[in-house]
């Protein structure tokens, strides 16, 4: 791939042919503020935040939208950039919530503090999922945005609740579209609608009905792609650390990240750098894994047959009483049946144990659909 030399804020950087601005300046570890723009989606420069000044270039176009050039010098931080960007955050202020900008202790509030501000305030740090983990807040504290000249207005939308696994909550929303694009552009689904709404919300048709009209296939990827809090897990505490693994419903090799607190897993996320999903899972590999693993009714221990229960018994005892019928039969009167839900590592056991001792290749399990 032919590499390119421009300057970014004095900084001079290769970038290959093709690439943004903004994602030069990404690679090079330069911060330009951006909501709408995302790596697999295509650009739409609606957020007016990634703005910059090219010598040569007349205005200021968004950085997303435009790709780099030999010898190319671009400024990012320019006053009249500054100005523009503030502009447009308060823009998108107007409309939502404001506390974790404007409190005057500036320092927001963890998961477990009392709001200091004002005890009637509910839109609150501490009541947002993404607090500490939004994009707007970075880019306000990027930009230096600490007081709004526009006045607020509430929206009044309820919160949707209708999807088993997420909330919505347009009173949050940026219309930055991420949402509907990655539904439309990589799962080719379209059960997002943003066409034709005001700023600010997601209004469309598909926005409004219960989950069970829409085409919606609950992959979480428009979850994944919110800047803010309007898509949000019912259930993401935030973990202690993250332990990456393979998905093990399927065959396809999916990477996931466990978010861990203690010995429970209590977030599942998608791996971005894993080659074979890039950031996506299905419906099974988002929502099912941690009620799986941790599920009250998952088997403990071995199960015996005597007359017409299965008891509890031993390893010892089990483990007899399969190798005692195991011995009746040879090669192709046998056959394995493991399951998805054991680890990788018991089913390359499974199988090993198969071909190598039992003499077998009739394995099975419920991963090869």
């Amino acid at each position: 791939m032919e590499t390119l030399t421009l300057t970014i804020d004095n900084k001079e950087i290769k970038a290959r042919r093709g690439d943004t601005i903004l994602k030069a300046a990404q690679d090079a570890g330069i911060y330009i503020p951006a909501l709408c723009d995302d790596p697999d989606l295509e650009p739409t420069g609606g957020c007016r935040l990634c703005m910059v000044q090219i010598d040569g270039v007349s205005g200021y176009p968004p950085s997303c939208m435009m790709t780099v050039g030999e010898n190319m010098v671009v400024r990012t931080t320019t006053p009249e950039i500054h100005q523009m960007r503030c502009d447009a955050l308060q823009l998108v202020f107007r409309q939502h919530p404001r506390a974790c900008i404007e409190c005057w202790r500036r320092e927001r509030c963890g998961p477990d503090d009392i709001c200091l501000r004002n005890v009637q305030v509910t839109d609150r740090c501490v009541n947002c999922p993404r607090n500490y983990r939004c994009e707007l807040q970075k880019a306000a504290d990027y930009i230096g945005l600490k007081q709004m000249t526009l006045p607020y207005s509430y929206r009044s939308e309820p919160l949707i609740t209708n999807n088993p696994f997420y909330f919505r909550d347009l009173n949050k929303c940026v219309h930055c579209t991420r949402c509907e694009r990655v539904c439309r552009e990589v799962r080719g689904v379209m059960a997002i609608d943003t066409a034709g709404c005001e700023f600010g919300g997601i209004l469309g048709p598909a926005g409004r009905k219960p989950v069970v009209d829409e085409n919606c296939i609950s992959c979480g990827a428009c979850v994944s792609k919110c800047p803010v809090g309007a898509l949000h897990l019912k259930d993401d505490d935030r973990p202690e650390r993250e332990v990456r693994t393979i998905c093990t419903y399927c065959g396809v090799g999916c990477g996931v990240k466990l978010g861990v607190t203690g010995n429970r897993i209590v977030s599942v996320w998608p791996d971005k750098e894993n080659d074979v999903n890039r950031g996506y899972l299905c419906v099974k590999g988002h929502f099912a894994i941690k009620d799986m693993v941790q599920h009250g009714q998952r088997l403990t221990s071995p199960l015996v047959r005597r007359g017409e229960r299965f008891v509890a018994a031993g390893w010892d005892e089990a483990l007899a009483l399969v190798a005692s019928r195991l011995e009746r039969y040879t090669g192709e009167e046998l056959g394995v049946i493991s399951s998805s839900k054991c680890t990788n590592e018991d089913n390359y056991v499974a199988q090993k144990f198969a071909r190598a001792v039992l003499g077998t290749n009739n394995v099975d399990q419920c991963a090869r659909l």
